[in-house]
């Protein structure tokens, strides 16, 4: 009863934490290797944060700028594993396949509104002083 569940190491405590850390560095690797569209917002959000060190005049307005530049970059992360399991499963077209991907992809375009919602209305209020 208290056999590690399937494909699931059984580590505990501090290995654990240091497993956790190391798959999570092997993710950030994979997803710069393999997503361009990471690669690129990663590359969008190098560029924009010196602009939000500029935009931002208090601690909330800094957290809320560069929040929402990491939801983007965790929410493509989420997006780019829904594709590999996807593509796992098998190319050939499903409706279903299709919906994930679809799904994904419009998570992602979301989290880029947002980033424009927040930029867009802390720009407009300094560029109103």
């Amino acid at each position: 009863m208290n056999e590690p569940p399937l494909n699931k190491p059984d580590h505990r405590g501090v290995t654990h934490v240091i497993k956790a850390f190391q798959y999570s560095l092997q993710g950030l690797r994979a997803a710069f290797r393999y997503e361009e569209a990471f690669r690129l917002e990663l590359l969008a959000c190098l560029i924009m944060v010196p602009l939000g060190i500029w935009l931002g005049r208090s601690a909330l307005e800094y957290a809320l700028l560069f929040s929402s530049l990491l939801l983007v970059l965790i929410v493509e992360l989420v997006n780019s594993a829904i594709e590999a399991i996807v593509d796992r499963i098998g190319v050939e077209h499903h409706v279903l396949s299709g919906r994930a991907k679809d799904i994904g992809s419009a998570a992602v375009f979301l989290s880029l509104i947002y980033v424009a919602v927040v930029w867009g209305a802390l720009l407009v209020g300094r560029l109103a002083e």
